[in-house]
């Protein structure tokens, strides 16, 4: 499979540090990775553009087959707590403000046992707090000592290469924060157990636009399903209706408005021998500036061929991905970390590398064009690709990335590039239970261009980028309009802001 990596400002300092699933050895010594033993590991942002691993002082280096890492305020407090899933258990730690975790998976009812992937914090019951959703793989039990067991051929290790379509589907998770260090399991009420789908990758995102947030889940070997919330605590099922439900092996996700129409949009990436998908999101109708919501029904097209992201991947097992725009011309790009599931012939403990992907978006209706080949070695190279995750962690104004090739190396890619276009990062202030505004909406307008994103909706694959947003502006020195649709339904709009700054918006009272 592969694990992921999470960006998240654990320390409060600015600086966005990161999280690495079964990173194996130190982030600068590359002789350590084959020898050392898989352990997690926490990299804190010295705000010079160097790391420290803090992992052994904070208390967070679980050893485990470890799978995704989510930064989430679950107490509201004010700082960023930690949950990391991992093939047979989750584990919850709570920020205890002064660079240590506490542990408190079995005090907060998340105490389950099973194949867990990825994970999404979202506010799915607009109660303020974070609410938890956790996708189960497989069911599969790994016992050494079962001989009639197909696994117990491979010993004391998982196998690199299964086929998921073996195993059935092992069930999803949604769990209710109840406000007071506890989450309760409401799947079942909720009707979001997908119990048909080997689930990899969940986004909470209010594609509807009626308020209340939705719920994507990539499946892999199964139907993707859409949820769309009702608002009273459950769910419908409308993935046939709304055009997603693609049966193919889906790994990562990736949320933005990449068409520069203001709604939302979905990049999907699937196994070998399977186009990725890019689903344009159809909804024509928006919140008006009283601050109502006026909803539509959600349709998507699949334009991933048209708009060149989609063939080109039919070599290629695509893992990790997220929108970013690496040239700042305010046209949002798009990467792809991509690596096979296939043993090498020569040693069957290795997998396969492959390419990865950086698509350049050639501006709204245009379509993308891979550019890779010219953006540095890393590049040109092929790595088993799984996680990934952006953000500008050395402050220069352009976005970085952090890839988990399989196998535990861990890549650092600096974005050096040489134009000097403006941008606009975004960092929001909540003043109730959400202080991180996770589930807004920012729309940034400038020069007639039109971008949209939502705080922690991209979960990548396994992964989670930095819940600041960052918007490329070209040539303009300043944005004619910043507008944020808080997770409460406020609306909030910021005329004429300068450019070259990460802006902090506090919510309004």
């Amino acid at each position: 499979m592969g694990s992921g990596v999470a960006w998240g400002d654990y320390d409060g300092d600015g600086d966005p540090d990161l999280y690495a699933v079964n990173q194996a050895g130190p982030l600068t010594e590359r002789e350590a990775w084959a020898s050392s033993p898989g352990s997690n590991r926490l990299y804190r942002n010295e705000g010079d553009g160097s790391f420290t691993d803090v992992t052994a002082e904070a208390g967070v280096g679980v050893r485990a087959l470890g799978m995704a890492a989510v930064w989430g305020d679950v107490d509201s407090d004010g700082d960023l707590d930690l949950l990391v899933t991992n093939y047979g258990s989750l584990v919850l730690f709570e920020n205890r403000g002064d660079g240590t975790f506490a542990d408190i998976t079995v005090a907060s009812g998340l105490e389950q046992q099973g194949y867990w992937s990825g994970a999404s914090f979202g506010d799915y019951d607009r109660d303020g707090d974070l609410d938890l959703y956790v996708c189960g793989y497989v069911q599969y039990t790994f016992d050494p000592g079962d001989r009639d067991s197909k696994s117990s051929m491979y010993a004391n290790v998982v196998p690199a290469s299964l086929n998921p379509s073996t195993y059935r589907p092992h069930r999803n998770l949604l769990f209710a924060n109840d406000g007071d260090g506890r989450f309760v399991d409401v799947t079942s009420h909720a009707g979001v157990a997908n119990l048909e789908g080997r689930s990899l990758s969940a986004s909470w995102c209010d594609f509807d636009e009626d308020g209340w947030q939705d719920l994507y889940v990539a499946n892999d070997i199964s139907d993707n399903v859409m949820y769309r919330n009702r608002g009273d605590g459950t769910f419908e099922d409308v993935s046939h209706a709304s055009w997603v439900a693609d049966y193919r092996g889906a790994m990562g996700i990736a949320i933005a408005d990449c068409d520069g129409d203001r709604d939302l949009d979905m990049f999907i990436t699937h196994w070998i021998a399977q186009e990725n998908a890019l689903y344009l999101n159809l909804r024509s109708e928006r919140p008006g500036l009283d601050g109502r919501a006026k909803p539509a029904f959600v349709n998507f097209v699949d334009d991933a061929d048209r708009l060149g992201v989609g063939q080109i991947a039919l070599d290629f097992v695509g893992w990790g991905t997220f929108f970013l725009d690496f040239d700042n011309d305010a046209h949002p790009d798009l990467f792809v970390a991509n690596g096979s599931t296939f043993q090498a012939p020569e040693d069957p403990r290795r997998l396969l590398p492959m390419r990865p992907h950086l698509f350049w978006n050639q501006g709204t209706g245009r379509g993308f064009f891979e550019v890779g080949e010219f953006c540095g070695d890393y590049f040109k190279g092929e790595w088993v690709g799984r996680g990934a995750a952006p953000a500008d962690y050395d402050g220069d104004g352009d976005v970085d990335i952090a890839v988990l090739n399989h196998g535990g190396q861990l890549a650092l890619l600096q974005n050096q590039s040489s134009n000097r276009k403006h941008w606009l990062g975004i960092r929001l202030v909540g003043r109730g239970k959400n202080r991180f505004g996770v589930g807004a909406k920012v729309t940034v307008e400038c020069g007639g261009k039109i971008q949209a994103g939502a705080v922690g909706a991209t979960p990548s694959y396994m992964s989670q980028p930095d819940l600041n947003l960052h918007f490329g502006l070209g040539e303009a020195k300043s944005v004619d309009c910043v507008e944020v649709r808080w997770p409460g339904g406020k609306l909030q709009v910021l005329n004429s802001v300068t450019a070259d700054q990460v802006l902090a918006i506090e919510e309004p009272r």
